[in-house]
């Protein structure tokens, strides 16, 4: 290390306190990090591209600093969806420095990461207060029976009005009216669940008719329309 002849012609002066990184909540644990296999945690994170055009939802696993497990949900972008197979194959066996490093392709990504790498490292995950952290293989809770990505889609006119597409529930399939037209319910289908049905051998009709569901007042509806076609 080179030192200026500034610096070289000072006098030493002795350090005072040095009390070290202020500890952060992981895993049940309060960690003054040091290096990055100091930080454990799992969090999940929100990024957004350049023009705003889509999102990605990002969820990671982290062990001693190593990601060991990583969940991609993208929205909004077709090409989003092609990083993302990348992504979820290159983060695990990264460190968190390393993947804030890595280019991801997406900006979404990319700025999903970023927000990660800020709640990881300052100890703000949800697994902070959970002794020993999250076993591998939470980040597929979020997708429930079926591993699909709860997603939201609603589409809306002054001229026409509401129409939803897709809830939590699933593929919405009927939207429920009463007799000022209003929505009072509507009618899904659980696709997860279908699919996994139909791989063991059930007939897809059957499959289809066994994973409708409903909610709200859909029983008592004046009229159901096909929020797709009508």
């Amino acid at each position: 290390m080179h030192y200026s002849r500034e610096v070289e012609e000072m006098v030493c002066v002795k350090k005072g306190p040095d009390h070290g990184p202020a500890p952060i909540p992981e895993e049940g644990k309060w960690v003054q990090a040091r290096k990055i296999e100091d930080i454990s945690g799992f969090t999940h994170g929100v990024g957004w591209c350049a023009p705003q055009q889509g999102a990605c939802k990002l969820s990671l696993n982290v062990k001693e600093g190593v990601i060991q497990e990583a969940l991609v949900e993208t929205l909004g972008c077709s090409g989003m969806t092609h990083s993302a197979a990348m992504a979820a194959e290159i983060l695990p066996g990264k460190t968190i420095l390393e993947a804030m490093n890595t280019d991801l392709v997406c900006d979404a990504i990319n700025t999903a990461m970023r927000e990660l790498f800020l709640q990881i490292a300052y100890g703000r995950t949800q697994s902070a207060f959970s002794e020993g952290g999250l076993e591998i293989g939470a980040g597929l809770e979020d997708l429930g029976k079926g591993l699909r990505s709860q997603v939201g889609t609603m589409y809306g006119t002054l001229k026409k009005g509401v129409r939803y597409l897709e809830m939590a529930e699933g593929y919405v399939t009927k939207i429920a009216l009463d007799a000022e037209k209003e929505v009072i319910g509507y009618q899904f289908v659980q696709l997860g669940k279908m699919m996994e049905a139909i791989k063991k051998g059930v007939d897809p009709k059957e499959a289809y008719e066994k994973n409708i569901g409903t909610y709200g007042r859909f029983a008592e509806a004046v009229e159901t329309i096909d929020p797709r076609h009508q």
